[in-house]
């Protein structure tokens, strides 16, 4: 395809060179470049348009820049403080690329990033800053449309939180999983792996040499995790809700065909400027439909609850607790990765990905969601292949039978719900009774873990409050605790343990996570006590103490409300703001969305 000449030209008809042997796309608008936002910044022949335009001759460009070629926004989550994102770098060179081969201007920019490792007191503390910083960023800026690039966990869904409330034309490219972890001749998975070492060296069955030395193992080039956790997870969820083109999940980040999937990703975009494909057109209730029984069939995070929650909050689509256990009791586990399974992404992606498991899901999807390509899902998949059914299991052959999914949990010491990872949870404890040890504080819990006297016993329920979206701030991955010395010098693995936290998406363990209201809130989690009989009943969905509402009510009156953890800056607005975990832990007033229009002209 040529470029149009200098200063004049078509870029339209550039950045509309597609393949005209494609299916015909469906659900857009062609708006040509007199529809297209960027004019209202470049096309101005007076003085708004020259100060627009006279800068950017100010950086370098020249005019057949913006002669009324598409503008491509690259929004970058690259960080040298989010490990996961660091090849982002090169990936946004690629994706510039297909944004200028196919006749479109790129223009570059920074997201906060968020990584897992680092930051404190929690990443989810920071989601919902990122959502608002690049949906302002997107509605602020003269862009056409935008390609995110995302990895470590919370980019994900923060971005997803942005487009669906800034409506723009947008795709979504995820950086893709590490390679396999390698130690002493077997393959270790991210997260999944350093839960079970620790838990052994705390047990004496590892030496701190091999300890060291698996540190030095298990992640061995760029990218996120490689097991089933959340960046996995929403990477996948991402391409089912048809916001990331087919086959974008699984390949890993320094696989070579990712680089090419980046330059048709800026392609892409270039095309949806002109195409006026937007989020909400594709993120239907039936996307996210789709991407509730994707997260059952391969085992996904309880983290992407959260953000499917948010995501449809943004976008007005009704979407509640019980919509989402509702669909993950008619779905089997077909993916067989860690945490719950044997393999990982690098396995999940030569067995053909996403699109292999779309495929075998079948009439369990809603096959006519429109998807970022134009075209349906179902024919996204059309002639997918499943490589190795040892991975991507048939659904008459499932790793685990229907419904081991998400389970949502109500009862009285859980109104507004919670939830559980049945695929990662020890059987013999899903139905279960035993008394209460309460803790307050993650940190009084972690003071006497190690204590050779601490009354527990394998029948111990463990909780500790104060760990939600308000209390801690931010609901941290605290939700898998580590279990007592005592235990594990018994031989003990699993025990039934709650919280208002969150979990890892590449833990384990029989661990409710969620409870809403949380403590901080004046949910009943702040009102039980050491010694309480607690009940969880998995198979029916109930979550209860055996303490009578005349003594609830007698401990409700003598609480009062904590102080926030923090009187100022972000905590603070987060804390005053913050939903509740069944409504995904946004904040108040960015539900729903503000459009892409900017509010007014500065001159």
């Amino acid at each position: 395809m040529s470029n149009p000449s200098p200063e004049s030209g078509n870029p339209e008809e550039a950045a509309l060179g597609a393949d005209e042997a494609q299916p015909e796309r469906r659900g857009a608008r062609n708006l040509g470049s007199t529809g297209l936002r960027s004019r209202s910044w470049l096309g101005d022949g007076g003085k708004n348009g020259f100060i627009a335009r006279h800068h950017f001759r100010q950086a370098g460009f020249s005019g057949r820049q913006f002669d009324g070629r598409p503008v491509i926004g690259i929004a970058n989550t690259w960080s040298e403080l989010t490990p996961c994102n660091m090849h982002l770098r090169g990936l946004a060179e690629a994706v510039r690329r297909g944004i200028q081969q196919s006749g479109g201007f790129a223009l570059e920019f920074p997201v906060l990033s968020l990584g897992e490792p680092f930051m404190r007191p929690s990443t989810m503390l920071y989601r919902n800053m990122m959502a608002m910083e690049l949906e302002e960023l997107c509605r602020a800026n003269p862009l056409d449309a935008v390609v995110v690039l995302t990895g470590c966990d919370k980019t994900t869904p923060a971005a997803l939180m942005a487009l669906a409330s800034v409506d723009i034309p947008s795709i979504i490219l995820t950086g893709g999983p590490m390679l396999n972890g390698r130690f002493r001749g077997r393959t270790v998975g991210s997260g999944t792996d350093i839960w079970k070492m620790t838990e052994a060296l705390r047990a004496g069955e590892v030496t701190q040499e091999e300890f060291t030395e698996f540190e030095s193992c298990l992640n061995r080039s760029p990218g996120h995790c490689m097991t089933m956790g959340t960046a996995s997870t929403m990477a996948s969820l991402t391409e089912a809700l048809g916001m990331q083109l087919p086959g974008g999940a699984a390949l890993p980040a320094v696989d070579s065909r990712r680089m090419v999937l980046a330059e048709d990703t800026g392609a892409r975009a270039v095309e949806l400027a002109t195409e006026g494909l937007l989020p909400s057109q594709i993120m239907t209730r039936e996307a996210i439909e789709n991407a509730l029984v994707v997260n059952a069939a391969c085992g996904g995070s309880t983290n992407a609850i959260l953000h499917l929650l948010a995501i449809a909050g943004r976008l007005g689509v009704p979407l509640d607790l019980d919509d989402i256990d509702s669909v993950s009791r008619q779905i089997p586990l077909l993916v067989d990765l860690m945490p719950s399974g044997r393999f990982l992404m690098e396995e999940f992606s030569d067995a053909g990905g996403v699109p292999a498991l779309l495929a075998e899901l079948g009439e369990l999807l809603h096959r006519d969601a429109i998807t970022i390509t134009g075209r349906t899902l179902g024919e996204n998949i059309a002639g997918a292949r499943n490589d190795r059914p040892e991975v991507i299991r048939h659904l008459d052959d499932p790793v685990q039978a229907a419904g081991s999914g998400t389970a949502v949990l109500h009862g009285n010491l859980a109104p507004g719900g919670a939830v559980l990872k049945v695929s990662a949870a020890d059987p013999n404890l899903l139905t279960h009774t035993g008394p209460a040890l309460v803790f307050d504080t993650l940190e009084e819990y972690h003071a006497v873990m190690g204590d050779p006297d601490l009354d527990v016993t394998a029948d111990t329920v463990l909780i500790v409050r104060g760990c939600g979206p308000k209390g801690y701030p931010g609901m941290p991955e605290v939700g898998n605790l580590p279990l007592p010395q005592k235990l594990l010098d018994q031989g003990v693995r699993d025990l039934v343990r709650i919280s208002d936290a969150r979990m890892s998406g590449t833990a384990f363990g029989t661990c409710v996570l969620h409870v809403a209201p949380e403590s901080a809130a004046g949910g009943p989690l702040a009102f039980v006590q050491t010694g309480d009989t607690i009940v969880l009943d998995v198979p029916n969905r109930r979550l209860d103490m055996l303490v009578d509402d005349a003594e609830l009510d007698r401990r409700r009156a003598g609480w009062t409300t904590p102080q926030p953890p923090s009187g100022r800056g972000w905590a603070r607005l987060y804390t005053d703001h913050v939903t509740q975990a069944d409504r995904g832990a946004d904040l108040d007033f960015l539900v729903g969305s503000s459009g892409s229009e900017p509010a007014r002209a500065p001159f």
